[in-house]
């Protein structure tokens, strides 16, 4: 793997760019002594204990043979297991706290609001609101993505023209939007050729939109939303850092989903879509049945690109499918 990628694939684990620079060194040097590796990485002093010791800690390095200045990287098998549920379970703390505060929000402030920070929209104001909200991006947009959808025709087409105005999109969706009839190919897919940045997480915690620093529209949750037709509007202040700050911390997690700039030659777009749901966590029942195909010419195709991947199932097939560019 190129040391960019690999660097980029630990810190998505949590390791500080620093550790990752040394760790990237000691691939390269080990066995040697820490200096001779932090020399190489151009990291010294406390830098390079600290650094060192967060890679010991992981279980990715340890002391080499009887001179304790020789240092080695270590089978990471477990050490990445151990990183991949730390990020997991930070995830987790970060949507419950966020969910929590937010709660204690609504009970307590919500009624007795009025100085704006919050805004209530109901009803039929909502779909102007959010035009207006695409409307007026002018850098980034933020989405975690979800069902149930509001009954906003112009919705692909406001994102596609806040796209082609060069305002940057990031958007994670959850599992449940590839699994959505027709969604995955007459949504999701058009915005990612046009230059979304798109990634997928098995949920998200709430429906929300986040317009450049200035303000989000979010809804009071996933559950909630198919049930109020309620969206809030948050001006700066700190629940809105708080959703960005979650926003981000999902993001670092989540599959990434690439465009057709990344896709090998041959394949097909049904293939590519077909690697999308199975990455997203769709059921057989549910790939087959967007693809338009039985589930004999699924499980032919599964095999197929399994055999193209060198797969032996279909965990190693989406690995190996997401190494390779092709979600």
């Amino acid at each position: 793997m190129e040391n960019g990628r690999l660097g980029a694939a630990l810190r998505m684990l949590g390791l500080g760019d620093t550790t990752c620079r040394v760790y990237l060194a000691l691939l390269e040097l080990a066995p040697a002594p820490l200096t001779a590796v932090g020399a190489a990485a151009g990291v010294g002093g406390d830098d390079l204990a600290a650094a060192y010791g967060e890679l010991a800690d992981a279980g990715l390095a340890s002391a080499a043979g009887g001179d304790g200045d020789l240092v080695a990287p270590v089978p990471p098998a477990a050490g990445l297991e151990i990183l991949a549920r730390h990020r997991a379970a930070e995830l987790e703390e970060s949507r419950l706290a966020v969910g929590g505060a937010f709660e204690s929000f609504r009970r307590r402030r919500l009624a007795a609001y009025n100085d704006g920070l919050v805004e209530v929209v109901t009803g039929e104001a909502i779909g102007p609101r959010m035009r207006h909200a695409w409307a007026s991006a002018r850098e980034q947009i933020r989405q975690f993505e979800s069902p149930p959808y509001a009954p906003l025709a112009t919705a692909t087409d406001d994102a596609l023209a806040t796209l082609a105005r060069g305002v940057r999109q990031r958007v994670v969706y959850s599992r449940e939007s590839l699994e959505h009839p027709g969604h995955l190919k007459d949504v999701i897919e058009p915005c990612i050729e046009a230059g979304e940045q798109a990634r997928v997480l098995p949920s998200v915690p709430v429906k929300l939109l986040i317009i450049d620093e200035a303000y989000a529209l979010v809804s009071l949750s996933i559950k909630e939303a198919d049930v109020h037709n309620t969206m809030l509007v948050v001006q700066p202040c700190g629940l809105l850092s708080a959703l960005t700050a979650l926003f981000e911390q999902a993001w670092r997690s989540a599959l990434p989903i690439h465009g057709l700039s990344a896709r090998p030659a041959g394949l097909a777009p049904a293939d590519r879509r077909l690697l999308r749901l199975l990455a997203g966590g769709a059921t057989d029942e549910v790939i087959a049945r967007e693809l338009g195909v039985s589930r004999r010419t699924l499980f032919r195709r599964l095999q197929i690109l399994m055999t193209r991947l060198g797969a032996a199932n279909r965990f190693q097939m989406a690995l190996q499918a997401q190494r390779s560019g092709w979600l």
